[in-house]
């Protein structure tokens, strides 16, 4: 899995760069089918930090979820948990499809 990080008027620092790589794997965790990450982090001037992720993920259209907040790394976990509710939710759907009845009598 390929990890991109990237920050808008903001210097990333070593420190937010492994608190994201560790949290990442919460991802694979839930989801083994993710190709690509990308991390977008922006400082705001009055808004503090937006955090945006983008998940590729095998054989669907890519997941993206957005958080906005005052401290960096709770906007970090909150993106996180969206990013692993809407894979949790994919995989679940995956799970539960249901598929036609084959006819046994032929």
């Amino acid at each position: 899995m390929i990890v991109n990080i990237s920050a808008k008027h903001l210097d990333l620092t070593p420190a937010i760069e492994q608190y994201i790589r560790s949290k990442v794997t919460r991802l694979e965790r839930h989801f083994d089918k993710v190709l690509q990450i990308n991390f977008v982090i922006e400082k705001q001037p009055h808004h503090g930090f937006h955090v945006e992720l983008i998940t590729d993920v095998e054989h669907h259209e890519d997941f993206i979820a957005n958080s906005t907040h005052d401290d960096l790394y709770a906007c970090v976990d909150l993106v996180l948990d969206r990013g692993v509710r809407q894979l949790t939710d994919h995989k679940d759907r995956l799970r539960n499809r249901k598929h036609p009845e084959i006819d046994k009598s032929a």
